[in-house]
């Protein structure tokens, strides 16, 4: 028996950025990209509205930061995990993440190496 795939939501204010990951993930049979969101305001609504099992976050965004959706999140939707998805290696940003309630944290620069392991590693069901 399959499993069923890995939903995902993908928050990131940059459009390009989004769509190209978008293409990447929908790819895969594994996972089912099931919306993106441009803040994180629309990132929480989203996330509040369909249960994806992960949501790839970045951590700047406008009208709600993204370690402030992911805090959200990850208090409120106890069934959902947040992966940081961002451009920055500072090890302050790392440790904000995790005390916002992130489950991992990948680089855009290393998307095509770590990416896809770290959805399926950060899915509930993992």
């Amino acid at each position: 028996m399959q499993k069923p795939p890995v939903r995902v939501l993908i928050a990131d204010d940059n459009g390009l950025f989004t769509a190209a990951l978008e293409a990447v993930l929908s790819a895969e049979d594994e996972i089912e990209v099931v919306a993106t969101a441009a803040n994180g305001e629309e990132a929480w609504e989203l996330a509040r509205a369909l249960h994806p099992s992960v949501v790839l976050m970045d951590i700047s965004m406008p009208i709600l930061d993204g370690l402030a959706a992911t805090a959200r999140i990850t208090t409120r939707l106890e069934d959902v995990s947040v992966l940081m998805l961002t451009g920055s290696a500072a090890e302050s940003d790392r440790e904000d993440a995790k005390e916002a309630g992130a489950r991992g944290y990948v680089l855009k620069d290393r998307i095509a190496d770590e990416l896809v392991q770290a959805i399926r590693c950060a899915a509930p069901a993992c």
